[in-house]
């Protein structure tokens, strides 16, 4: 089944073009194809193709003895929903963090020094299920190569409100007009932010993009904001930081 996608309306930072993409509604070999999810850390230009996004056969919870069989259809929102309301710890700070699981695995997301694999068991592929000890995976980033269709964490009890009322506030730091979240990752004992004001692109606009006055490592949409003036900043900060701090920026933004 295919299906027409505007990526300047789906996306979360609302840029790229009306593209078709295929649903994957059962485990087999899709590994040409391009997964988007909800597009919430991508940068799409207008010649990307190969699009594809897991089907609803893959948006489940399943809670057997001490594990959660999770598909990665599943929202981030609705994983935190299910955790509040079956009492079930660490996973706190999936708080007003966007996507679908699938995302939220492949990029090890989460916030700060909280993320996903602290708690992943294993993850499914194509080849079954892998276990967590054998994949490489670091700050923000997996050497996962292939399609997530599920993944398996481990349940702990005792949820904690306070903890989500502090993820909640950390998030309500973060700008709230159309981004792909954080650009780049943040260097070993440093972060990208702080980089990116000293060398004076805090607020820094280009076309309708910005580096938010906000927070400086997001790459903000004002409204009219194009891939190519999106892409003039990401290389301007990363030359800029090269040249003044020796650091090499890597993206966190998923540039398609």
């Amino acid at each position: 089944m295919i299906k027409q996608i505007d990526f300047s309306r789906y996306s979360s930072i609302k840029i790229g073009p009306i593209a078709d993409v295929k649903i994957i509604d059962d485990i087999n070999d899709y590994d040409d194809y391009r997964i988007i999810g909800k597009a919430n850390n991508i940068l799409v230009s207008n010649n990307s193709t190969n699009f594809a996004v897991l089907g609803h056969n893959f948006d489940y919870i399943k809670q057997e003895d001490n594990k959660l069989f999770v598909g990665c259809a599943t929202s981030s929102g609705k994983l935190l929903s299910y955790c509040r309301k079956n009492d079930i710890a660490n996973l706190e700070f999936l708080a007003k963090l966007p996507g679908t699981m699938g995302g939220v695995v492949k990029m090890n997301a989460g916030l700060k020094s909280w993320e996903i694999f602290n708690h992943i068991i294993s993850i499914k592929t194509k080849d079954g299920y892998i276990n967590k000890e054998d994949i490489s995976y670091s700050y923000r980033n997996t050497q996962i190569d292939t399609i997530i269709y599920e993944v398996v964490l481990e349940i702990k009890s005792g949820f904690s409100k306070d903890k989500l009322k502090e993820f909640n506030k950390m998030r309500d730091n973060q700008p709230q007009v159309p981004s792909a979240g954080s650009c780049f990752k943040n260097p070993k004992g440093d972060f990208a932010g702080r980089l990116i004001e000293e060398v004076g692109l805090k607020g820094f606009e280009k076309g309708g993009m910005s580096f938010s006055n906000k927070h400086a490592n997001f790459l903000v949409n004002n409204g009219k904001g194009t891939f190519e003036d999106a892409i003039f900043l990401i290389d301007l900060a990363k030359k800029r930081v090269q040249e003044k701090f020796g650091i090499k920026l890597e993206e966190e933004i998923v540039i398609y």
